[in-house]
């Protein structure tokens, strides 16, 4: 298992266009994929999960990964995520 906490930095959060752009990107890979904000879990290769918590900007994101690709898994999203999603 591979964790990593990241930053939401675009003005918007995770609404459905940089939504869609991180579930296509978590679905690059074989590793189970979870988000984690406060308490709640979501498979980040779902976009009802993800929408579903609502993430603002600013807000602080857990990604998990455990599989073979986890760790490559994890270091690309956070960079997507740290990205601003080019917006």
């Amino acid at each position: 298992m591979y964790v990593k906490d990241v930053v939401v930095q675009n003005q918007v959060g995770l609404h459905a266009r940089p939504a869609t752009f991180f579930i296509q990107k978590a679905n690059e890979y074989k590793s189970s994929i979870w988000v984690e904000k406060e308490e709640r879990r979501v498979n980040a290769k779902s976009l009802l999960g993800v929408l579903s918590l609502g993430i603002l900007c600013g807000s602080d994101i857990r990604i998990i990964a455990d599989g073979a690709d986890e760790q490559a898994a994890v270091d690309a999203l956070v960079e997507l995520v740290e990205s601003g999603f080019a917006e």
